[in-house]
């Protein structure tokens, strides 16, 4: 068996779609499996459409998401050459013929044998006219089979059979010298040794047409694959109404990116009940018999739920390091950069069950930088009273005299306060922690004060009191 060699060659027309994302995992995880080659290509020979923003986002998208490439990436702009010489090859060897159709003609054509109810295809009247040198403005066709069948062994599908007389004489190489998609993917496929084709189906038409070329040019056909579209709650293809389709929307968002790709590998794909693995038990248990042939549906509050297990489940540090540009985008860059790492962890383990996403772990974790605290001004008024300014003025000395600034010391401390003054928990743990976070909600008390380090709580304690007893 020749080595596996995969390709995911998306066109830069836009942003990296989260569709494309998925077909590019899957043949990054056969051809890990494989221990093959994953190739990215870039097909950029739409001249109006593509762009290298477009390719920047395309490789920015794949880098953030972890689907690391064994070569390229290749442009389709820069084979130009070896396009036109496989093109003249073919017609060298009569398999593609010379097309002095115009435009508009073309098309007056397509519109009267619609009108009829018949195929628009081209009707092939150029095909046997000889032409081999054009006086004017030529295209060059390839001649289709137009008898018997072509048929597709289909790694998600199965066998799939196509009529050849269907198959219309298309075009490969335009008057203007540029080749089309479906010839220049053909010849990028052979030259590059891909030995299995795996896209979306709505590629599935463009199969018969290359299978042949493939033949006419003496190179074997790859094995083919086309995975069902991914819908939205409606049922249509899944589009931007439905939510975020960009890949790095959801870096934006505060999704990590092992969270992402457990979910769109599960988009369609399934492992008896198992809904969380790791990239090396993806490796390892992926395969296309248990890629659905039916169409995924793409479920928002599904993917929020698994990026808070994995935000849950994640090292610290690691969390930590994804959260840090968020901060900073914030308008937390000064704070940011006066701290640890290590304190950013432990920000991280003090709200990790709070946050299904980065962004919300950003909202959680804004009171704990710098000295101060901003008070929400309705939490202030409920509870910083100037009734509770002497018990929190008691609770200041407490602290101040505990010989170690331990979570357990001020736990001790604070529980034996609240006993003498007559107080229920809540009725001192509330106005504590709005000193402490400007806010009523907050992980534990303790956690935060520990988190907050001795110097800060006793500092916001005093903001506290100051606040309690203006009023």
């Amino acid at each position: 068996m020749p080595q596996v060699r995969v390709r995911f060659a998306p066109s830069p027309t836009g942003f990296l779609h989260i569709g494309g994302v998925r077909t590019a995992l899957f043949n990054w995880l056969f051809a890990r499996q494989q221990h093959g080659a994953f190739i990215l290509r870039i097909e950029d020979t739409d001249q109006s459409r593509s762009t290298d923003e477009s390719i920047h986002a395309i490789i920015e998208g794949m880098k953030w998401v972890g689907l690391d490439w064994d070569e390229g990436p290749y442009r389709q702009t820069e084979r130009m050459d070896i396009y036109r010489g496989h093109a003249f090859k073919l017609l060298e060897m009569g398999h593609a013929y010379w097309c002095v159709c115009k435009a508009e003609e073309l098309e007056a054509r397509r519109k009267a044998a619609e009108a009829k109810g018949l195929s628009p295809r081209y009707d092939g009247r150029c095909r046997n006219l000889g032409v081999t040198k054009p006086t004017e403005e030529a295209a060059l066709r390839f001649k289709a089979p137009q008898e018997g069948q072509t048929v597709v062994d289909d790694l998600i599908k199965g066998t799939i059979v196509f009529d050849n007389a269907v198959l219309d004489d298309l075009i490969i190489l335009r008057s203007n010298g540029y080749p089309t998609y479906n010839f220049s993917v053909v010849v990028d496929d052979a030259l590059m040794q891909i030995t299995h084709v795996v896209r979306g189906d709505d590629h599935l038409t463009n199969t018969p047409r290359q299978v042949p070329i493939f033949q006419a040019l003496g190179f074997p056909a790859p094995r083919f694959g086309h995975l069902p579209m991914i819908l939205g709650a409606d049922k249509t293809r899944l589009s931007k109404r439905h939510g975020a389709t960009s890949i790095m929307a959801y870096k934006e968002m505060g999704y990590l990116p092992e969270a992402m790709v457990n979910y769109l590998v599960r988009l369609g794909w399934s492992h008896g009940d198992q809904e969380i693995f790791t990239r090396q038990e993806l490796v390892e248990k992926f395969s296309w018999g248990h890629v659905q042939k039916s169409a995924a549906v793409f479920n928002p509050e599904k993917l929020l739920w698994m990026n808070a297990e994995y935000i849950k489940a994640s090292p610290p540090h690691h969390v930590a390091q994804a959260l840090v540009p968020l901060l900073e985008q914030a308008g937390l860059k000064q704070e940011v950069e006066a701290v640890s790492e290590e304190w950013v962890a432990q920000l991280v383990v003090l709200v990790k069950e709070r946050a299904k996403t980065l962004v919300d772990m950003v909202d959680w974790v804004k009171p704990y930088f710098g000295e101060s605290v901003v008070f929400e001004e309705e939490a202030a008024k409920k509870f910083l009273t100037p009734a509770i300014a002497p018990v929190l003025s008691k609770l200041i000395l407490r602290f101040e005299a505990c010989p170690t600034f331990s979570k357990s010391e001020w736990e001790h401390n604070f529980k034996q306060l609240v006993e003498e003054e007559g107080m229920k928990m809540g009725q001192l743990a509330q106005p504590v922690r709005v000193a402490l976070t400007g806010r009523t909600a907050s992980p534990g008390l303790f956690e935060v004060m520990e988190v907050l380090g001795r110097d800060r709580t006793l500092f916001r304690l005093q903001k506290g009191v100051e606040r309690a007893s203006a009023g």
